[in-house]
């Protein structure tokens, strides 16, 4: 059977993958560009400037990137900015400008797509109770294409797969046309472009005409989806950036002029690009050719959105995010950073309207801004090879690619000095705002694993934009995957133990109010006192019996019932009703009967499961420092007795989850119970990532090894004690495997650690515990924890 492979087999397949981006700039770039060379009193002289300083900086740039891919061949090329070499700096500021970025690139393909469609029907133009159709359209679009994008590649490759392939023919027809129409006119070239007063024109025309460098770096990322040797592969990409940034360049020289000579900037019903393409192409062909624009432009908007995803993917790994951001939906992509990006663009279109220029030099700003510090990345590193080995052709390697980074330089600068009023300030902000959201993240979370580390590096640009349909390659060979080691040491099995040597449970506390669902804690709270010989405190509070007296006796005339029957059954027992908030008032309790336990269910009076709402139990979490046993609720009552014969205990191989151990071997010895381990690598499983395949097994193969170390050294401390004790190793999601686990293995509790958040945090940061008790039926104990307190 013949070998089936899901890599780029040539140049032509990589355009077509990752050339989306840059293939649509010509569509949009000219109408800015000639609204501003019109101005000039020497509009043919300063055109044919600013064309042929953007060629230049095209072929300088692509060749400064032709030594990205020779370096870097696993796809995580990006703008050369490593945090291994340069800090931890540069992948925050990298980051947040890609974000910044990939937002723009959504706003001015959505902008300039509407104005395609405005081109054919300009009744969108007209408003509507004071909003422009085209409005309307452009966020109904917006919506449309992050509802695709979130429900997973596949789904986004066959709705915009071909629409890369369809612009590039009609760029080329564009070509043809106008050689077949006009012949051959090359934009002028003057010396006088470059002197006062055409001077500003040109670079003010350069600085616009140059957002045709968008994407360019998606094929230092594309590498490592080709099949063949590390220089095959980078050999072909450069050839797949060929493709795209020649046919970029063409556009500009010979289409360009006829564009300068057939099209009337001051047109604002219609762009110019669909001015010249209907003067130039026979009908019906500038429709099929507005259509075409349209598809590309939102396969554009749509690369953008994907490429958030990813990029939200390896923040979350290396920790620079909340988790909850970069959480995987059903369709196994991160939703939330697209939402979040829909969002923004929609508040952008009501506020600044969907004409591209509006954004386009700011989108134009990151671009350099992001282009420029590759270029310096690349020198800084040729320079050390220089000093290491001086050789001509080093030095004119040098020379070169510092051209590309003054030229990229000095297009931000100039941006910024242009348009800083207009909206380039935003980066002074916006950037600082991400590298201290993204500091405040990796400081309150911790430091990643060395494992999910690399992973974090490797998906954060891993696909970037690359255009759709690309499935997880591996790296490999000669048929044959490389050996990828890392090393990962984890804390030493140790067993966490109080003070006074040992945990214990003589006081348990039970939260009660009157509801059929609250009561369905009282078996469990028996069953444990009757076990462990344990004081029961029965408690009902509320602020509702400051106001109404009757309440409050019916509250005393109940917890007297449920005492007397507790009573009878051999326990000690005592109950209280207060006034005030549950939670705080249980608070109290705690403290002044020194409470052990707390049992109470996930439900109360409303019949909700109050933890999805922040409500009783999630607060008693955030609010105590002592253990909270959850009860799960049935509409039919608690199915039977009590019992606990099997416990699951959650571990991750930190000092905060071994917390839980000593009470794992208090109930084990008290309920003469087994203890099932259970520990899941943080290393996704291949197929529900989107890194090489050969690396992700590799590092979950080696994060497997060490955390059965681990937990079998743990067990076997436990087994010492006479206590039955086995481990599990499985699953990528630890809250989903849990209770999968716990479920098939027919667990009578679980047992987790908990930071004990509550509020913004709980719902920024996330929690395992809190996904735990949503997702399970079993009976949840949670010990919340300080974390820094723990560590």
């Amino acid at each position: 059977m013949a070998r089936v492979s899901h890599k780029l087999r040539n140049a032509l397949e990589g355009a077509l993958a990752g050339g989306g981006d840059p293939a649509t700039s010509p569509l949009y770039v000219f109408g800015p560009f000639l609204s501003l060379v019109m101005a000039s009193t020497a509009a043919q002289i300063v055109f044919g400037g600013a064309v042929w300083l953007a060629v230049l900086t095209i072929a300088v740039v692509s060749a400064m990137y032709r030594l990205v891919m020779q370096w870097v061949t696993d796809g995580s090329g990006g703008s050369g900015l490593s945090e291994e070499e340069f800090g931890g700096w540069a992948v925050k500021v990298n980051a947040a400008i890609t974000f910044i970025e990939y937002t723009l690139t959504f706003l001015v393909s959505m902008a300039a797509m509407v104005t395609f469609i405005a081109d054919r029907f300009p009744i969108l133009n007209t408003p509507i109770l004071g909003l422009p159709y085209r409005t309307v359209v452009a966020i109904g679009l917006s919506l449309l294409i992050g509802w695709l994008v979130n429900r997973g590649p596949r789904m986004a490759a066959r709705t915009f797969g071909p629409a890369t392939a369809g612009v590039l023919i009609l760029l080329w027809l564009m070509i043809l046309a106008t050689l077949f129409r006009t012949g051959l006119h090359l934009p002028a070239l003057s010396l006088a472009a470059f002197v006062p007063p055409n001077l500003h024109f040109t670079v003010g025309g350069y600085v616009r005409i140059l957002a045709v460098m968008t994407g360019i770096e998606v094929f230092a990322n594309l590498v490592a989806a080709f099949e063949g040797t590390p220089e095959q592969k980078s050999r072909k990409a450069f050839h797949s950036l060929l493709i795209i940034m020649s046919t970029t360049a063409a556009t500009m020289l010979i289409v360009g002029p006829a564009i300068f000579a057939l099209s009337d900037p001051r047109n604002t019903q219609v762009s110019v690009f669909t001015q010249t393409m209907d003067q130039l192409l026979p009908a019906p062909l500038p429709y099929l050719g507005s259509l075409v624009g349209v598809f590309v432009l939102m396969s554009a908007c749509a690369a953008s959105a994907q490429g958030l995803q990813n990029l939200a993917l390896g923040l979350r790994e290396r920790h620079y995010i909340p988790p909850a951001l970069g959480a995987l939906n059903r369709y196994d992509v991160a939703d939330k950073p697209v939402w979040l990006e829909v969002g923004i663009v929609s508040g952008c279109f009501l506020l600044f309207g969907t004409h591209e220029e509006t954004y386009l030099a700011l989108y134009a700003a990151g671009v350099f801004i992001l282009l420029s510090m590759t270029g310096w990345a690349v020198t800084q590193r040729l320079l050390r090879q220089l000093a290491d080995q001086f050789s001509i052709h080093q030095a004119v390697l040098v020379v070169g690619t510092m051209t590309g980074a003054l030229l990229t330089t000095a297009a931000t600068l100039i941006i910024f000095e242009e348009r800083f009023l207009e909206g380039a300030w935003a980066y002074f902000v916006l950037i600082p705002a991400f590298y201290l959201g993204f500091t405040y993240f990796r400081r309150r979370i911790g430091a990643p694993s060395p494992e999910m580390d690399y992973l974090g590096q490797l998906n954060a640009s891993l696909l970037a934009g690359f255009g759709f349909g690309q499935m997880p390659v591996s790296i490999a060979e000669n048929g044959r995957h490389n050996q990828i080691t890392i090393t990962w040491t984890p804390e030493p099995a140790r067993t966490y133990r109080p003070l006074n040597g040992e945990v214990s449970i003589r006081r348990v506390l039970t939260l009660l109010d009157g509801s059929a669902y609250a009561a369905q804690a009282l078996p469990m709270a028996r069953f444990i006192c009757e076990t462990t010989g344990a004081h029961l405190t029965l408690l009902s509070a509320s602020r509702a019996y400051q106001a109404e007296s009757d309440a409050q006796a019916q509250a005393e005339a109940y917890l007297s019932q449920v005492a007397e029957k507790v009573h009878a059954a051999g326990i000690r027992v005592d109950a209280t009703v207060r006034t005030g908030s549950p939670a705080e008032v249980a608070r109290n309790v705690v403290l002044e009967k020194h409470i052990d336990l707390v049992v109470v269910t996930t439900r109360g009076r409303s019949g909700e499961k109050n933890w999805l709402r922040e409500g009783l139990s999630s607060k008693l979490v955030y609010l105590l420092d002592i253990p909270i046993l959850l009860v799960q609720v049935f509409e039919s009552g608690p199915a039977e007795a009590p019992h606990l014969g099997r416990i699951l205990v959650g571990l991750d191989g930190s000092a905060f989850a071994e917390q839980i151990l000593p009470y794992a071997r208090f109930f084990a010895r008290q309920f003469d119970c087994e203890l099932m381990l259970i520990c899941v690598p943080a290393v996704p499983e291949s197929e529900k990532y989107r890194a090489p395949a050969a690396v992700i097994n590799a590092i979950r193969r080696q994060a497997e090894t060490n955390i059965r170390k681990y937990l079998d050294s743990v067990a076997a401390s436990l087994r010492a004690e006479g206590l039955t004790v086995r481990t599990v190793v499985t699953g990528s999601y630890p809250a989903r495997t849990i209770v999968d686990v716990g479920k098939r293995e027919g667990v009578d509790m679980i047992m987790i650690a908990s930071q004990g958040r509550g509020g913004l945090d709980l719902l920024f940061m996330g929690s395992v515990a809190q996904q735990v008790v949503q997702l399970c039926d079993s009976p949840v104990f949670i010990l919340p924890i300080n974390r820094a307190l723990a560590e």
